[in-house]
């Protein structure tokens, strides 16, 4: 177990013998999707736009090929959750099939809602675009004076 080399990781001794480096490589790939060559929070979540206008905060994820149903929002206090869990297959008819696949995906975000009224959000799915527009609660801010009695 301890000659194992993770990660197409080979040490400088081992890079120089003939064709040892094309075998862990080929181990390593063999393992990997090929699409990515290592996990990255970028990659493997969806993007948000966040957005502060006057009155509202306007918050856009790209999801492209999502369905609505595969969606879930929550709002846990004051922190809003965006879910996203799919469950892909591909069928075959017939029992003597060659290849076979089925791939799970589950990705959420958490984006914290100070300052804003939960009970009028609004969210829109259209063209693999999640709008959510979040209504900003209105407080009195800014330097005053206060007399003391």
């Amino acid at each position: 177990m301890a000659a194992l080399i993770p990660f197409n990781r080979v040490p400088a001794n081992l890079a120089n013998v003939a064709g040892i480096n094309n075998f862990y490589n080929t181990l390593d790939d063999f393992f990997n999707d090929g699409l990515t060559s290592s996990r990255n929070i970028l990659r493997d979540s969806f993007k948000l736009d966040i957005q502060d206008k006057e009155n509202e905060y306007l918050i856009e994820a790209e999801m492209p090929g999502v369905k609505k149903e595969e969606i879930d929002l929550n709002i846990d206090d004051d922190t809003l959750c965006i879910s996203v869990n799919r469950a892909e297959e591909t069928n075959k008819d017939g029992k003597n099939y060659i290849h076979r696949e089925r791939r799970s995906t589950s990705m959420s975000r958490r984006v914290v809602l100070a300052g804003a009224k939960l009970d009028e959000i609004k969210a829109k799915l259209d063209n693999g675009v999640l709008s959510i527009s979040i209504p900003k609660d209105v407080k009195a801010t800014g330097n005053r004076k206060i007399d003391i009695e």
